[in-house]
């Protein structure tokens, strides 16, 4: 089978768009599809299935990286993402919809703001050209979380598994201490990382002549324009929208790297980032929904390994699920620490 048709696997991500689709032109329980599917069915589902642990060999692995079909389907998320939006903002300005439909409307766009414009941004923000990162913070901008672009590159994949990453969770900390202290933190170090880059570059006035400040100016200017051309409930049902996005983005984070850190060896060093400071899943459903995403001990471990050829690493801590499943999880805090405490534990003898 050439990898081109292998490629096609990642076209089911795309089924969250389909039933955005419907949910955003429909009434009732239609609304709420793309949160039944993501967080009811696959989970289900993924109980059921094995977790597959293969890696493709050096060959297949070689033609998958060099085949441009992977980064084509990447760029299909890219202008669906902005349809998506377009039609929901056309949606919620041009209808009457009980508080129920509504709600469904902006969770289901709020999956989307997660799934593709944080996540799929996140993937193409790890490129080296100008280009795709240009659609990285494409994406970003329509889930708000420009900011996002410098301080995951720049800090988080720094500090990763250390007190001074604001996205790693700590041992025994909930979900919802942790919302406080990433979202805030993440945006404050993106700030810190902008302003010295721009001291480092010679920038006049760097506290105000730096990416961040043009990032923060960008999303005005998007909300303006969402405001000027769809109206105050559609701006407020976007902002919405994207604050789910955020909160999904940041429920992955914690999933990602809970109760786990690297050593310290002198002062401020680590000990460089291994597949061991990262939970790894090998849930196909949740594998494919996700572009790769759950195969994080491999990313951490090389950053710049595109999403079609990340590996399953021996002697990565494995989840017991994928992660629509562990997301569900970490949102009750004492069944979280019950499970995961017990893996934790095994994986250490």
């Amino acid at each position: 089978m050439s990898t081109t048709v292998k490629s096609f696997k990642y076209l089911t991500p795309f089924i969250l768009y389909g039933l955005a689709m419907i949910s955003f032109s429909a009434n009732g329980i239609y609304c709420w599809l793309p949160l039944l599917y993501a967080f009811f069915i696959i989970p289900v589902v993924e109980l059921l299935i094995k977790p597959d642990p293969g890696n493709m060999d050096k060959v297949e692995e070689e033609l998958a990286k060099n085949n441009r079909s992977y980064d084509i389907i990447l760029y299909l998320a890219v202008i669906m993402q902005y349809y998506s939006v377009w039609l929901f903002l056309e949606t919620i300005s041009g209808g009457n919809h009980t508080s129920w439909e509504f709600t469904g409307k902006v969770v289901s766009m709020g999956i989307l703001c997660g799934t593709f414009g944080i996540n799929v941004g996140h993937e193409l923000g790890h490129r080296v050209n100008v280009f795709e990162q240009t659609l990285a913070k494409a994406l970003l901008l329509t889930s708000l979380y420009m900011h996002f672009f410098i301080e995951h590159n720049k800090g988080h994949h720094k500090h990763v598994a250390t007190p001074y990453d604001p996205s790693t969770a700590k041992l025994n900390q909930p979900l919802y201490s942790f919302w406080l202290q990433t979202l805030v933190g993440t945006y404050m170090s993106a700030w810190q990382i902008a302003v010295a880059d721009a001291k480092k570059r010679g920038k006049v006035f760097p506290a105000l002549n730096n990416e961040m400040m043009l990032f923060q100016t960008i999303q005005l200017l998007w909300l303006a324009g969402i405001y000027l051309l769809f109206g105050g409930t559609a701006l407020m049902a976007f902002i919405l929208a994207a604050a789910i996005g955020a909160l999904l983005l940041e429920t992955v984070n914690y999933i990602e790297h809970y109760g786990l850190s690297r050593d310290q060896t002198k002062d401020t060093h680590y000990e460089r980032v291994m597949p061991h400071h990262s939970w790894n899943s090998n849930h196909v459903i949740g594998r494919l929904m996700l572009f790769e995403l759950s195969r994080h001990s491999d990313h951490h471990y090389l950053a710049s390994r595109k999403y079609q050829i990340l590996r399953n690493i021996e002697g990565a801590p494995q989840m017991p699920t994928g992660y629509p499943g562990m997301i569900i999880l970490s949102m009750i805090p004492p069944l979280w620490f019950r499970i995961v405490h017990k893996k934790m534990q095994r994986s250490e003898n």
